[in-house]
């Protein structure tokens, strides 16, 4: 190591910030968090930072630098744009024996401060040593999305229960056990969901329940022991509570997550999605999930395909909501991954009412919805004061595989329709709302493989949508968006500018209609056949 990390108390500290610009102000922002008392000294400061540190601890010295600032200091941070002055603010800290950091001067520096990620109490500093900030920040966002904010109210509450756990648990082996039962079981999914109270519940019945396991088996060894039997060892007694569980610990139901994956982009997930994805034990995924969104998904994960196409169910949606079920009563963290939002035409609210009935606890985690996807990579504002007042997400067809044919309600020229599983029917559409009175020149667009490096978005009216497709062919999965707002796809169109190349890539993605698909067919086929021989033992 270059530097070794240390964290430093710096609560109520004098800090002395040598400038009064935007490094300054970074500086000082970072410190305040961390309670210091920030001495600011320069001849102008900004506004920003008197508004930052309008606190009485802090003082703002519009004076130009003199070494006797320096006095009672704990760390000096010179940020100045003169290398004179910075080269004489550390030589007068060295000769004072107080850590400096001249910023983006390495040599200069005694200290670094590291890229942070905060969960309070938890701190995480990343550092390259100087070498390569910009790469510590990129880390940082990369665990940033892997560390929930709950991480640091489940570390207050350890801290809460943290003498308890001592008094009622007598070994270091049997506390370290609990704790690890804590943070990896119902206590931090409770606390990660927002349910602060019920994991302080959870919490204090684990404990109760360990502790009383534990009485009752120091009275029967009490009640069993022979007079001439051996001393028992602390390590002895640690093995012993090695094997302490609470209750109903080997009987735990298990958790379900709905979550929605979004388009396909795996850079659209959400943190929440993405967390609990590493973390499950069981994987049901639908086919518009990316593979490169499923290679996220914890590496050891059981992953099972459970896709549905129009015409072609490969598991029956009953059938799905027994697996989830079943899987959770084994005690799993399950994930249902679905693509674009579980709630807009993914069938997410039949599956948590089935999770509700049988008494299984469950998550959903919103995505971002295709529809949303499809109109902001295609530049067609869903909305828009001049075009469009009001949005309608439509389904194509109902439920039983029935036709929407509920044109007259899709009428109204100041709102945009979006039409999902509405390319096999487009015919059908464009003749349906012509006859019912919408305009032949109504704009409408079709948008496939939205955000995917293979998109394609097509234009044109109802009158010529049809003949356009034929000749096009866009694949599935599509949506078609209808109303004024299309007419603005040609001047705020951006994503295909980026991806002319789009043969280049489409390998990349498993869609229908893509060349991979072929290739990956063995191992879909096999993934079907896993999840209905899951089926098939669910009936015996």
């Amino acid at each position: 190591m270059n530097t070794f990390p240390l964290f430093f108390k710096l609560e109520n500290q004098k800090v002395l910030i040598v400038g009064g610009g935007e490094v300054a102000l970074r500086k000082a922002d970072l410190l305040s968090r961390a309670g210091a008392r920030i001495t600011i000294l320069a001849p102008d400061i900004s506004h920003e930072i008197r508004e930052l540190l309008s606190e009485d601890k802090h003082e703002l010295v519009e004076e130009n630098y003199h070494k006797s600032y320096m006095s009672g200091a704990r760390v000096i941070i010179a940020g100045t744009d003169d290398e004179a002055l910075n080269h004489q603010i550390h030589a007068d800290a060295t000769d004072l024996n107080i850590p400096v950091n001249v910023v983006d001067t390495p040599p200069l520096c005694d200290f670094i401060f590291p890229a942070i990620v905060d969960r309070n109490p938890i701190v995480i500093g990343i550092s390259s040593n100087g070498k390569a900030p910009v790469l510590a920040r990129l880390l940082r966002a990369r665990l940033e999305t892997l560390i929930p904010q709950g991480y640091g109210k489940l570390a207050k509450l350890a801290g809460e229960f943290r003498s308890e756990v001592k008094a009622k648990i007598p070994t270091l082996t049997g506390r370290r056990q609990f704790w690890e039962r804590a943070f990896e079981g119902q206590v931090s999914q409770l606390m990660f969901a927002g349910n602060e109270n019920e994991a302080i519940a959870q919490l204090q019945a684990d404990l109760d329940s360990t502790a009383a396991a534990i009485s009752k088996k120091d009275a029967v060894d009490t009640d069993t022991a022979q007079t001439n039997a051996p001393v028992i060892s602390d390590a002895s007694t640690d093995s012993q509570n090695s094997v302490y569980q609470t209750p109903d610990s080997q009987t735990n139901v298990g958790e379900v997550y709905i979550v929605g994956a979004g388009p396909g982009d795996p850079e659209l997930l959400t943190f929440k999605a993405l967390r609990l994805m590493q973390q499950a034990d069981i994987v049901y995924y639908d086919a518009l999930v990316s593979p490169q969104v499923l290679d996220l998904c914890r590496r050891d994960a059981d992953k099972v395909f459970v896709g549905k196409k129009r015409s072609n169910h490969t598991v029956a949606q009953l059938g799905i909501n027994e697996l989830l079920v079943n899987s959770a009563k084994k005690g799993r963290r399950v994930v249902r991954l679905k693509g674009g939002d579980p709630f807009i035409f993914g069938r997410g609210g039949e599956e948590i009412e089935s999770l509700r009935a049988h008494g299984i606890p469950y998550q959903v985690v919103p995505g971002i919805t295709a529809a949303n996807a499809a109109a902001s990579y295609a530049g067609i504002p869903l909305t828009h004061r001049d075009h469009s007042q009001s949005v309608r997400f439509v389904t194509g067809f109902l439920k039983a595989g029935a036709p929407n044919s509920n044109f007259k309600n899709f009428l109204d020229t100041d709102e945009t329709v979006v039409f999902y599983m509405g390319l096999h029917s487009l015919s059908r559409l464009t003749e349906g709302l012509i006859e019912a009175g919408r305009s032949a020149d109504t704009p409408i667009a079709i948008v496939s493989n939205a955000s995917m490096p293979n998109q394609q978005v097509l234009t044109g009216t109802l009158a010529t949508i049809v003949e356009q497709q034929t000749q096009a062919q866009l694949p599935t999965p599509a949506l078609l968006i209808m109303g004024n707002v299309v007419s603005l796809h040609d001047d705020l169109s951006w994503y295909n500018q980026y991806n002319q190349n789009s043969a280049d890539t489409a390998d990349n993605w498993l869609r229908e209609g893509i060349s991979s698909l072929n290739k990956d067919k063995k191992s879909s086929t096999n993934q079907q056949a896993h999840a209905l021989s899951m089926i098939a033992n669910l009936a015996e």
